[in-house]
């Protein structure tokens, strides 16, 4: 494989700090990438990717869709020329899991008012 169709990315996460460079052709695909930082993520963090689907990446402002190849997505990335890509990783929980792992408390509550007529 050509070394001009190779790029290097590294994955900046919530707190600063990286996952990375790692050495992509440009036939990979965002899902890829994905998986890559899920499976690269550090240990001890507060905030753990459980699956792909939980995790965004973001160039340029944007952010990238699965099906999208590195090559694809070049353009925002700018001229690299040579340079390391930086993403941007961002955690999100899927909407399903956050709200049964939230315990809503529906119940009707009493108010109590001690109040003094003077």
């Amino acid at each position: 494989m050509p070394e001009e169709d190779l790029v290097d990315i590294k994955f900046r996460l919530y707190d600063g700090s990286d996952i990375g460079p790692f050495r992509y052709s440009a036939t990979s695909t965002v899902d890829t990438l994905k998986q890559r930082v899920v499976s690269d993520w550090p240990k001890g963090k507060t905030i753990v990717p459980k699956a792909v689907s939980e995790v965004k990446l973001i160039s340029s402002g944007k952010i990238l869709e699965n099906d999208k190849t590195v090559g694809q997505c070049k353009v925002p990335f700018g001229d690299a020329s040579g340079g390391v890509i930086i993403m941007h990783v961002v955690v999100q929980p899927s909407l399903a899991k956050t709200k049964t792992e939230k315990k809503v408390d529906d119940s009707p509550r009493k108010i109590v008012c001690s109040c003094s007529i003077l």
